[in-house]
This record gives structure tokens, C-alpha cells and sequence, in this order.
């Protein structure tokens, strides 16, 4: 559909017939960067009327000392943290309708799902993908990047 607006637009643009006006141009990506780290990836990227959140892992970090790791402490920083991001647009947990979450260990399944739907209401629980891997970064057992309605104004 953008393909034929952008020819459109094209076409338009060529003959001279105004009809440009009529078909806009959708706005381009827009990029959240992170905060506070030279990471070579967006926090967020909006493209249209979906915001697609970077994987968020739940270790602790350096001023969280003493806090403990693990599948459940994880995967409820995990949670947090997509929801710290969620809300730099004004949404919650309710926004997500696509999720894909790797754990470090598949046995790990059940605890994850126990503190992952805590974030829900019932019924309203995104898509999902889950796998096991080898490894995450940084030593994590889990990882989630998700994808968010958010419609523009």
C-alpha cells in the first residue's frame, strides 16, 4: 500500500495534476534511543501506528547490588522495564499484542509464565513466540521484545 502511495505520489508529482495534495506521504520511522548507553540499537521505534521495543533483559544492574537474578527476578525486571519504556508514550502492558521471549533454559517455561501474566488482564494477553537459547547477553536467563499498538494522532 505505501509502494502505491509512494507512486502515486510519483506520478503525481511528474504529470503535474495536483493530485499530490491528496495522497500524503506516511511519516518515517521514529527512533527512542537509549538513554544513557552507546548500544548500537533504538530503545523504540515507531513506524505508523505500531512501536517496536527493543528485547529488555531483566539482570540487575550495576546500582541494583544485592538484588537477586534468576528466572522470576528477571522476568518481572524484564516486565518493567518494557513498561518503563511503554510509558515514555503514554501506554501499559495493554498496548502489547506481539511478544518473543528466549530463556536461557526451556525448563525455566512455567516460573516465566507465572510472573508474565501477572502483567495482563485475563484474555488480553499479546501473541507469543518463546524458544530456548544457548545464550543471552550479559549472563541473562531471559529476554523479551515486543510490539505495541499505539495509534497517532
Amino acid at each position: 500500500m505505501l509502494r502505491n502511495a509512494r507512486a502515486s505520489l510519483a506520478a503525481a508529482a511528474l504529470i503535474g495534476t495536483g493530485s499530490a495534495a491528496s495522497v500524503s506521504a506516511q511519516e518515517g520511522p521514529e527512533f527512542l534511543p537509549l538513554e544513557g548507553r552507546t548500544l548500537p540499537f533504538s530503545q523504540a521505534v515507531q513506524v505508523g501506528d505500531k512501536l517496536y521495543l527493543a528485547g529488555q533483559i531483566g539482570l540487575a544492574r550495576g546500582d541494583s547490588e544485592g538484588e537477586p537474578n534468576g528466572i522470576e527476578a528477571e522476568t518481572r525486571r524484564t516486565m518493567e522495564r518494557i513498561g518503563d519504556t511503554l510509558a515514555k508514550y503514554n501506554l501499559t502492558h495493554d498496548a502489547l499484542f506481539k511478544c518473543t521471549v528466549w530463556l536461557a533454559d526451556i525448563e525455566d517455561f512455567s516460573a516465566f509464565n507465572a510472573v508474565y501474566r501477572t502483567y495482563f488482564k485475563k484474555g488480553r494477553f499479546p501473541t507469543r513466540s518463546t524458544m530456548a537459547v544457548k545464550a543471552l547477553a550479559g549472563g541473562a536467563v531471559i529476554e523479551v521484545e515486543c510490539i505495541a499498538w499505539n495509534p497517532r494522532d
